[in-house]
């Protein structure tokens, strides 16, 4: 059976920050042009270019747990196929913190993201920039290095 994508980093900040950043600061670390969620039940669009994916909040739990699933996708890759467009459907992003003394762990599983999909190789790679580089990046000195989007 494959395994969903499951990475972790370390960063030098607080659980409530780490929180933040994965409820109203998306758009620090991910990609400019989405909106914040507050509670679960609300909905959240990511968009990179014509890509995006509609997620709804499945769980919140203040400085412990945000649980996002895919309710809509338009994943558009140039070199992929268009079968592609939809593999992210039915997925869960799951981010699990968790203190470690003066840090906190930051825990991603993205349930349904497996190797036998044909987005796996550069959703792999997004999320080692996103997640790895990029939100380490803005807990750790607050500046992140999000998807520019120019629309």
């Amino acid at each position: 059976m494959d395994a969903s994508y499951t990475c972790e980093i370390l960063v030098s900040n607080t659980p409530g920050a780490a929180y933040q950043a994965l409820t109203t600061g998306f758009d620090k670390w991910w990609t400019t042009r989405c909106n914040p969620i507050a509670e679960a039940g609300d909905k959240i669009t990511f968009w990179f270019g014509s890509t995006y994916w509609v997620m709804h909040a499945k769980s919140l739990v203040p400085d412990n747990l945000v649980e996002l699933e895919c309710i809509e996708a338009h994943h558009v890759h140039e070199g992929l196929p268009s079968s592609i467009l939809n593999e992210w459907l039915g997925t869960k992003l799951k981010w699990e913190i968790i203190k470690q003394g003066e840090n906190t762990k930051i825990v991603i599983v993205h349930e349904g993201l497996i190797p036998s999909l044909k987005c796996y190789e550069v959703c792999e790679q997004g999320w080692d920039h996103f997640f790895v580089n990029s939100l380490k990046q803005y807990l750790d000195t607050g500046i992140g290095l999000p998807f520019e989007n120019k629309t």
